[in-house]
């Protein structure tokens, strides 16, 4: 599950994007403050950090040059109330990947959130693990043990979902809004569950897609 850290010293700020990010499937964390944010990094490397520039101790600004001094990849999103093109150059310049005006809307929030994450997966492919099962998002490849499993653009966005979330239930809902992206019927999810489940069980491998009656699937050992 990708980690997003949000610093911001209105709570609630955080809170809404904590509860928001959260339902998206990622592990969302908070800190109020510049120390805080970066103490927590030191504990925790964060896959995305969305970081408000007005903040009071040490501002947004300098909590990016700190991190830009040890870290020149990790994808930041900063948050201004700012809207004066310097301003916008200026933490561009000093390493910020985007921002985002306030006030904003959360979906254009998680839309640049997004962007960010294919952009940087894109230079950083990621092998994604659970049990004997591997994707690779440079490659395409998904494995079952030794064997390669050959999958349909949809079954591998599919897959690829629940590697993101081991172990944790998805809805038919959160399926379709992730792997389709727009208002289907919910037995598309069921079809294609099916399908997935015959090509990584079709030499009698164990099963790791689960049904969850009244709630989804999840992707766990028997």
């Amino acid at each position: 599950m990708q980690c997003i850290l949000v610093i911001d010293d209105d709570t609630a700020v955080t809170s809404v994007l904590k509860r928001g990010l959260s339902y998206e499937g990622f592990a969302a964390e908070t800190a109020g403050n510049g120390m805080d944010a970066l103490s927590k990094l030191r504990e925790r490397p964060a896959d995305l950090v969305i970081l408000d520039i007005m903040m009071p101790g040490i501002d947004g600004l300098e909590v990016l040059r700190r991190i830009r001094a040890v870290d020149d990849t990790l994808p930041v999103l900063l948050l201004t109330a700012k809207d004066g093109p310097a301003d916008q150059v200026l933490g561009l310049e000093s390493g910020a990947d985007d921002y985002v005006l306030k006030p904003f809307t959360f979906d254009v929030l998680l839309a640049r959130v997004h962007a960010l994450l294919r952009r940087h997966q894109g230079d950083h492919p990621q092998v994604l693990r659970f049990a004997d099962l591997t994707l690779d998002t440079g490659t395409h490849v998904v494995r079952r043990g030794s064997r390669e499993v050959g999958l349909t653009t949809v079954e591998y966005k599919l897959l690829q979902q629940f590697l993101l979330n081991p172990r944790q239930v998805l809805s038919k809902d959160v399926l379709l809004d992730r792997v389709w992206g727009f208002e289907f019927s919910g037995n598309v999810v069921e079809v294609y569950v099916k399908q997935l489940r015959q090509k990584l069980e079709q030499e009698g491998d164990s099963r790791l897609i689960h049904t969850i009656r009244g709630a989804g699937y999840v992707l766990r050992e028997e």
